[in-house]
C-alpha cells in the first residue's frame, strides 16, 4: 500500500478544485480518498509513504490519439502538406518496419509519455504483438485501435484482434477501428459497421482531418466522411473520430446524437496546416471532447501540456474571443475526457475503486507560482518539467527524472537511432 499525503489533491470528480486530503493505493487501485482518522492510521503499514510537500496529486493524462512507434520518423519528414507527407514519406518508410523495430520505437514513446504525466495511449498501429509486449514490460496502459485499411479481406484480422487483445492483459484493451475513409474500400467500412453491431461496440478512425479529404469523399459518395460512416452503422454504439477539423453542422449533430467523441489533435493540425477544429461549437452542443497528440512524426512531440495550450489558444484566435475554450474544460478533456473516449472509465478520476493512474505535479517551480489558480496554471503555464512522478496501475514508472520500466533509456535511444539509420536509403 502507498500513501500520498501532505499536499493538494485534484480528484477531478467535481470540477478542478484542490483539497487537503490523502490518497492511498493498493495493488493497481485507489483504496482510500479523504482525511483519515487517527485510528485508521494507527498500526497501518505502508509500503511507501510519499510526502507531497505541498505539491499536487491528480489523475494522469491520457493520450487519446497517437501512433507511438512513429518515433523513428520524428523530424524526418517535416514541412510538407498532409497528403504528400503521408503517401510520399511516411507510408514508404513504415513499409520497412518489423516487429522488433516497433517494440523498441514504442519503448521510446513510452519514455516520453511518462515524462509528460501520461499513463495511457489510444494507439493506432501495426505489429501489435510487439507493441503490446513493449507496453506490458514497461507497465504502461494502452488501448489499441484497429488500424485496418484496404479491402474487406482485412475484416477477419480486425475481428480476431478485437477478440485477442481484449483478453491479453489488464493493461491492454482493443477498440474496433479503421484508418480512414480515403484508405478504405466501401465494403471494408460496411463490414466494420456490421462488426460494431455484432459486438455492440464503439468504433474509432481518422475523420475529416483535411478539407481535401472531405471534398473528395463528397465527390465519391455524395456524403461527408461522418455521414458515410453513420450510414454504415459505424457510430451506432458510439466511438471516436480523430482530428474532426472540417465538420459540417450535420456531422456535428451525428456526433452529438450518437455520443461520438471528437479527439482534438491541435499540434498535428497546426503543423500539417490541416485547420482549426470547431471545438467551441462542439462544446456548446455538448459533444464529448478528448485530446490526443497524434504521432511523433506529425507533431513532433508527445506532450499533453503543449496540446492543452494549443487547444485553448487556437480556439480563442478562431473565435476572436479570449474567453473561448476555458482552461477548466481543456484540463478535463486531457484527463477525464480522454480516459472515457478510450473506454477507460475506471481510470478517469481519483476515487476509491478506480485505477491508480496518478501523477504528482511540482508546484514549487517558477512557472507554477503564485498559486492563484492551479488548474489554469497547468493549462496556460504548465510544462512536463513540472511532472515529478507518474504512476500507472499502482506502479511508479517515472520519478524525478528516473525511469522504472525495466530498460535503461540509453539502450532505447541507441536502438532507436540504429533503426532509423538502417532504414534510410
Amino acid at each position: 500500500m502507498i500513501r500520498f499525503f501532505g499536499g493538494r489533491v485534484m480528484t477531478l470528480a467535481n470540477g478542478i478544485e484542490t483539497q487537503d486530503i490523502e490518497v492511498w493505493t493498493e495493488g493497481s487501485k485507489i483504496v482510500f480518498v479523504g482525511k483519515p482518522k487517527a485510528e485508521e492510521l494507527d498500526g497501518k503499514v505502508f509500503e511507501r509513504e510519499y510526502d507531497l510537500k505541498g505539491n499536487l496529486l491528480m489523475p494522469s493524462f491520457k493520450n487519446a490519439h497517437t501512433h507511438s512507434a512513429m518515433t523513428f520518423l520524428r523530424s524526418y519528414a517535416d514541412d510538407m502538406p498532409l497528403q504528400d507527407w503521408l503517401f510520399k514519406q511516411i507510408f514508404p518508410m513504415e513499409a520497412k518496419l518489423d516487429g522488433e523495430k516497433v517494440y523498441w520505437l514504442t519503448k521510446l514513446a513510452i519514455l516520453e509519455y511518462l515524462t509528460t504525466g501520461c499513463t495511457a495511449a489510444f494507439d493506432m498501429y501495426f505489429e501489435l504483438d510487439d507493441y503490446v509486449k513493449a507496453c506490458i514490460e514497461s507497465g504502461f496502459r494502452s488501448v489499441l485501435c484497429g488500424a485496418v485499411s484496404g479491402d474487406k479481406s482485412n475484416l477477419e484480422r480486425l475481428e480476431n484482434n478485437y477478440l485477442k487483445y481484449n483478453n491479453v492483459d489488464p493493461l491492454i484493451s482493443f477498440m474496433l477501428g479503421f484508418h480512414a475513409e480515403y484508405t478504405c474500400e466501401k465494403e471494408l467500412m460496411e463490414g466494420v459497421g456490421k462488426l460494431a453491431a455484432k459486438y455492440k461496440a464503439p468504433v474509432a478512425m481518422h475523420n475529416s482531418e483535411t478539407a481535401k479529404e472531405v471534398r473528395e469523399c463528397i465527390e465519391k459518395y455524395g456524403m461527408t466522411p461522418t455521414e458515410l460512416f453513420d450510414s454504415f452503422g459505424i457510430f451506432d454504439f458510439g466511438g471516436a473520430g480523430f482530428h474532426c477539423v472540417h465538420m459540417s453542422d450535420k456531422d456535428l449533430e451525428i456526433f452529438k446524437n450518437k455520443g461520438v467523441w471528437a479527439v482534438h489533435c491541435a499540434g498535428s493540425n497546426v503543423k500539417l496546416a490541416s485547420g482549426i477544429a470547431p471545438i467551441v461549437k462542439m462544446q456548446d452542443m455538448g459533444i464529448n471532447i478528448a485530446i490526443g497528440t497524434d504521432g511523433p512524426a506529425s507533431n513532433n512531440c508527445l506532450d499533453m501540456f503543449r496540446e492543452m495550450f494549443l487547444m485553448t489558444g487556437l480556439q480563442k484566435i478562431a473565435c476572436d474571443d479570449a474567453s473561448a475554450c476555458p482552461a477548466d474544460s481543456v484540463l478535463k478533456a486531457a484527463t477525464v475526457g480522454s480516459a472515457r473516449a478510450m473506454g477507460l472509465s475506471d481510470c478517469d478520476i481519483i476515487a476509491e475503486g478506480k485505477q491508480a493512474d496518478l501523477i504528482v505535479i511540482d508546484l514549487f517551480q517558477p512557472n507554477m507560482q503564485p498559486l492563484n489558480n492551479i488548474g489554469k496554471n497547468l493549462v496556460y503555464s504548465g510544462s512536463k518539467q513540472n511532472v515529478k512522478l507518474t504512476m500507472c496501475a499502482g506502479k511508479v514508472l517515472y520519478e524525478d527524472g528516473e525511469f522504472r520500466i525495466g530498460e535503461e533509456p540509453a539502450v532505447i535511444y541507441k536502438k532507436s537511432n540504429e533503426i532509423i539509420e538502417s532504414m534510410k536509403d
